[in-house]
């Protein structure tokens, strides 16, 4: 049994969005359309039956891609459960399943990975959601590949970003850049802030 260490009731405004649209447009009904509009988003792609390419991560309610195409997406995300799980879980380097400091989700190991991937088939489990340095990285015996692509993440964290390009013979290619250059722009270093990890 996991326990959740506290629940997201102010996940919606979080990370400068909802700030962000009423200083560009002057009231919420922007960031009040967007997110009734991330309620019909898909929560996974699949690239030719082989990489499973979602936000977050894997959830211990989700053994098979049919598990994961029966869940009902068309709805706000609640706040615990496997539609939350797929957005909020992470990689761990320790094996098995544990409890998220993020206080949603999970963390997974490789073992859980690499049995998610035989099970289904897939050679790949491509996420997005933590901050990365190089833009990507590998990890769990390439089993999962982190993409990160924005670039100087909120303004200070001076990481590249990245994009994962896929040939039409599944031949893998990651395109990297660095944030676009700003006026006046303080001298940052490559090193992850606590707070992202």
């Amino acid at each position: 049994m996991f326990i959740r260490l506290k629940p997201l009731t102010t996940f919606p405004t979080r990370y400068g969005f909802y700030d962000e649209c009423l200083r560009k447009y002057g009231n919420a009904n922007v960031w009040k359309y967007f997110t009734d509009l991330f309620d019909y988003l898909p929560l996974t792609a699949l690239i030719e039956n082989q990489i499973f390419c979602l936000h977050g991560g894997l959830s211990p309610s989700l053994d098979t891609l049919d598990n994961v195409r029966s869940l009902d997406r068309i709805q706000e995300v609640p706040h615990e459960g496997p539609m939350c799980d797929l957005l909020w879980s992470d990689p761990d380097d320790r094996c098995g399943w544990g409890i998220s400091p993020r206080g949603a989700g999970y963390t997974f190991g490789q073992d859980i990975a690499q049995q998610f991937n035989h099970t289904n088939g897939l050679s790949l489990i491509s996420r997005a959601h933590q901050l990365v340095m190089e833009g990507f990285n590998w990890c769990q015996d390439k089993n999962v590949v982190t993409v990160f692509s924005a670039p100087n993440y909120c303004y200070r964290c001076g990481n590249m970003a990245a994009i994962l390009e896929i040939g039409e013979n599944m031949d893998q290619n990651f395109l990297q850049f660095d944030p676009a250059p700003r006026q006046i722009e303080p001298d940052m270093t490559r090193k992850t802030p606590d707070y992202f990890l």
